[in-house]
């Protein structure tokens, strides 16, 4: 089986559909047609770019350029996490956070699974290295701004509870407790949504990706599952430190909640 080829005419046909649903938007007052649009164009532009910048790389394959990409990867997923947040730490917090966080789970988990499950001659091998840090560092990055989102934005809203606390002698992270797990929880929630529906209700985009591209379905099903376990462990580890991280920030070393170190 080889891969059938798409013409400009299936994807005009595809985003013709989107069109439709930014128009039924419009006429419903729903005011999603503008972010809906560009986002639409946006990621078309964006990964016709990377359709280029792989097909160099993969030609090249020196680890230097895999360095680069993944680079301009976590800068990348950084800012958007700090953009996903309502309310943000202030200064070089607000960044540093995110992409502290990303570099440390989903770097070391793709480092883990090149080197020692999927082990490619070289292991930085891009065919195999970009792919899966691209899908470790996007599921990460969804889960680290949805968990922070609600922290800080929980956190600030309950000021007065999180002060009766402190006042009746517990420490911030008694204080923070509830307000830290409801974070976790909101941020894991997809990816566990995700692994829970994933056969019976979705058949996820790597396995639907290499079945399309003639993979035998039980090869594809191995690598789904390997990918969706590591993007489980590498998306928990960062939400974990980053929401630990952030509760930490929000008190000084008396444990006095700090919300003017916050947007």
């Amino acid at each position: 089986m080889t891969l059938i080829p798409l013409s400009a005419w299936d994807l005009g046909l595809a985003a013709a559909l989107v069109l439709m649903l930014a128009a039924l938007s419009m006429r419903l007052k729903l005011a999603l047609e503008r972010p809906l649009l560009v986002s639409a164009a946006r990621m078309a532009v964006q990964l016709v770019l990377i359709g280029y910048v792989l097909k160099a790389l993969f030609s090249v394959g020196h680890p230097a350029w895999v360095a680069a990409l993944a680079a301009v990867m976590l800068v990348v997923a950084a800012r958007e996490v700090t953009a996903r947040q309502r309310r943000r730490f202030k200064g070089p917090w607000a960044y540093a956070l995110g992409a502290g966080t990303l570099l440390v789970s989903p770097f070391a988990v793709a480092l883990l699974a090149l080197t020692v499950m999927l082990s490619p001659e070289p292991w930085y091998t891009p065919r195999y290295a970009v792919p899966l840090l691209g899908i470790m560092v996007g599921n990460a990055m969804t889960a680290v701004a949805l968990g922070l989102n609600h922290l800080v934005g929980e956190a600030a809203s309950r000021r007065e509870q999180i002060e009766q606390r402190l006042a009746l002698g517990e420490d911030y992270r008694e204080a923070l407790a509830d307000i830290r797990r409801e974070a976790v929880h909101t941020g894991i929630t997809p990816v566990v949504n995700a692994m829970a529906a994933a056969g019976i209700v979705i058949l996820p985009g790597i396995m639907t990706g290499q079945i399309l591209a003639g993979a035998p379905p039980v090869e594809a099903v191995k690598y789904q599952i390997l990918i969706m376990l590591l993007l489980s462990a590498s998306s928990g580890l960062a939400l974990l430190l980053a929401v630990w991280l952030a509760g930490r920030r929000l008190f000084d070393e008396r444990h006095r909640l700090r919300l003017d170190r916050v947007t």
